[in-house]
């Protein structure tokens, strides 16, 4: 039984007169109860047809069961209105307001459809979020139906605001969204990280919103990523702005019949992006951190980051990765100890969810993969997680060990000089090599502490701490004098770095997991 009153019976009677659908019409008497929507479209027309004729009855009765006693005759007009409800269903089955959506998708036919095409994605989850886009000129058809009731309602001295009326949206998911969950075994709820939409179109009556450009043009402006001016959004700002009387004088009301029904474009899901956090090692000097393409040209094959990421995305079955570190190296440094902080974005995972034990067999498959890298705390974090590689990254210190050669022959004495400097303090003007892809400044940088073992005449092993983000071969040679003080300079000699590596990147995180 349908929660309706007395009230809403000319509201019923005039919605039905001007065409709209069922669901049309409880929307707008404000049902808000969602199993109403539910019900078979054949059940609710009976039943709102037999609601409006029970004013005909010495006994009325409203939706509720409450009894109206009436002792005047029937009214010659209500029958006049009636035949009329009969003409306006029979005439045009389209809805004018929801052009079709709360008719021909509500039943358990369309969320079949629906749920197998969700199914043919395998997608892995166990709730899911369902959201619908529809077209902008609805609200337009929306806005011009409450007028019409609107005069109807004010003329009995009663109010009806436009919030009250319960959006299409709402009443479409309350009609099939249960249906859908039930299919795919999920529930279906507000928030979820799988999102299943659905999308309507409905090019015959694209022009509805045109009006509203020459009426209040401040609210279409040009974006990039928008095919159209005419967003939901700003047809809504718009018809919030324009005056009762201008909409009316450049829009019908009620709006009129439409020839063709919304379509459903394709279903698609989407998964929201999992993450995955660890520690790498890099043991070969000819292996660059990500593809390395110069003019377009790739230079090596294979990169850290593909090392890591192929086995994600397969066992994740991703559309794609996004990769991030702390830091990076060039391609002939290695990184050793603990291994350097990383972040993996997996897009669009189908499957999502991963114990333990799969995550460290996945670090296990990485590891195998290749001996030029291994992988370390491999473990499944959340967004805001991963910020913490990069928060206060140039406060964090890293240790370096270089194999330094000098012009100048030197004994083990003369490097003495080098461990009792702290915190030196340098100026460095982006390197040459890195112009092409960093913008052009100079940075001030720590050089905190420095250690040395003499080899032979010509070489030495330079141990440093610094501040993340120091450039270490340009500390050493100089970079033709964009980095002051330098090497060189300390040692008045030319100097300059032969092998390097990353000894340890000391920022606390991913947590270490135990082996």
């Amino acid at each position: 039984m349908l929660s309706l009153k007395e009230k809403d019976r000319p509201i019923v009677r005039k919605l039905l007169c001007a065409g709209c659908c069922v669901r049309c019409v409880l929307r707008f008497c404000c049902v808000g109860t969602s199993s109403a929507y539910r019900r078979s479209y054949q059940d609710l027309h009976k039943e709102l047809l037999a609601f409006i004729s029970e004013e005909n009855s010495p006994q009325s009765h409203d939706a509720s069961g409450e009894e109206k006693s009436s002792d005047a005759p029937p009214n010659k007009r209500m029958r006049i209105d009636e035949d009329s409800v009969t003409a306006a269903q029979t005439d045009s089955d389209i809805c004018p307001v929801c052009l079709g959506v709360l008719q021909d998708f509500c039943d358990p036919g369309f969320a079949e459809q629906v749920s197998d095409a969700v199914k043919k994605q395998q997608y892995e989850f166990d709730s899911l979020v369902l959201t619908v886009s529809l077209p902008a000129q609805l609200s337009v058809r929306e806005h011009s139906c409450w007028l019409h009731v609107k005069k109807e309602v004010r003329e009995k001295s009663m109010c009806l605001g436009k919030d009250d009326v319960i959006q299409v949206k709402d009443a479409f998911k309350w009609a099939v969204q249960g249906k859908i969950g039930q299919e795919l075994g999920a529930a279906v709820v507000a928030n979820s990280p799988c999102e299943v939409s659905i999308s309507f179109i409905h090019p015959e009556t694209e022009e509805d919103c045109h009006f509203l450009a020459h009426t209040c043009p401040d609210c279409f402006k040009p974006t990039k990523n928008k095919a159209s001016v005419f967003t939901r959004m700003a047809v809504v700002k718009a018809l919030e702005k324009i005056s009762e009387e201008k909409f009316s004088r450049h829009y019908p009301c009620p709006p009129k019949k439409a020839n063709t029904r919304c379509t459903a474009l394709d279903t698609t899901c989407l998964h929201t992006s999992v993450f995955i956090a660890g520690r790498y090692n890099k043991f070969s000097r000819e292996l660059p951190q990500t593809p390395w393409v110069i003019d377009g040209e790739r230079r090596m094959d294979g990169s850290v980051e593909e090392l890591i990421a192929a086995p994600l995305l397969s066992s994740f079955r991703a559309d794609g990765f996004n990769f991030s570190s702390s830091g990076r190296e060039d391609v002939d440094v290695r990184t050793l100890g603990n291994g350097r902080p990383f972040a993996v974005e997996l897009l669009n995972p189908h499957r999502a969810k991963f114990n333990r034990a799969e995550i460290k067999q996945l670090q296990e498959t990485i590891n195998q993969s290749s001996d030029k890298i291994r992988v370390r705390d491999l473990q499944i974090v959340t967004r805001d997680a991963t910020s913490r590689m990069k928060e206060g990254e140039e406060e964090k210190t890293k240790t370096y060990s270089a194999l330094i050669w000098t012009q100048k022959a030197i004994e083990s004495p003369d490097l003495e000089f080098l461990a009792n400097i702290k915190d030196l303090r340098i100026a460095q003007k982006t390197p040459l090599r890195v112009l092409h892809r960093r913008p052009l400044a100079v940075r001030q940088r720590l050089v905190h502490s420095m250690t040395t073992i003499y080899l032979d005449k010509h070489h030495f092993t330079l141990k440093l701490c610094t501040q993340a983000g120091t450039y270490i071969k340009e500390f050493v040679h100089g970079d033709f004098g964009r980095t002051k003080p330098n090497l060189c300079d300390l040692m008045k000699t030319d100097a300059d770095i032969l092998e390097l590596d990353v000894e340890s990147v000391d920022i606390d995180w991913p947590p270490a997991i135990p082996d």
